[in-house]
């Protein structure tokens, strides 16, 4: 059975675990299926797998991106965090290229890198979250750890590959 493919840039530890906390605390229980991730392509076909795991590799074995949590995002019916990162967008940019004839349309649209750590709630719960993160919220460093890919078939993801950023190494995704 097919399935198709998503890519993720990986965070660090700490960070991890912070985001992924949020998002435990404030994604609605029966639909949070997923750990803390920062989506950088939602939609790649499997045919792709073999030269994607390839490219994810040889970006990865590039210095690790800067990046950092910029600003809190109201999505209207949840809170994200945006993402800044020239680097990480370069590689993105990289990948698309490569397989630009196969992108979705999600996927060929102007990539806005975020981290969501709350969706489908009701405006004004999303409303509250969205006051209680900004009476802390600074702008900061967000440390990237790897790439990575995953099947995607309709519930929590299925490893493929991940990659650490700075060596290219395989390592374990958080799924």
């Amino acid at each position: 059975m097919t399935a198709p493919i998503i890519v993720t840039a990986l965070f660090g530890a700490t960070d991890f675990s912070a985001l992924d906390a949020l998002r435990r605390a404030h994604f609605p229980v029966e639909r949070n299926v997923l750990r803390a991730h920062l989506t950088m392509f939602h939609h790649l076909p499997p045919s792709v797998e073999r030269e994607l795991t390839g490219l994810l590799q040889d970006e990865a074995r590039g210095s690790r991106p800067q990046a950092r949590l910029a600003s809190l995002i109201n999505l209207g019916n949840g809170v994200a965090f945006s993402v800044e990162s020239v680097e990480l967008a370069d590689i993105r940019a990289r990948i698309a290229d490569r397989f630009a004839p196969m992108l979705m349309p999600q996927d060929r649209n102007p990539w806005r890198a975020h981290v969501t750590v709350q969706n489908k709630v009701k405006p004004p719960v999303a409303k509250a979250l969205l006051g209680q993160l900004s009476v802390e919220f600074r702008p900061r460093v967000l440390e990237l750890a790897g790439l990575a890919a995953f099947y995607y078939r309709g519930g929590p993801w299925e490893p493929i590959a991940a990659f650490a950023f700075g060596t290219g190494r395989k390592i374990v995704a958080p799924v």
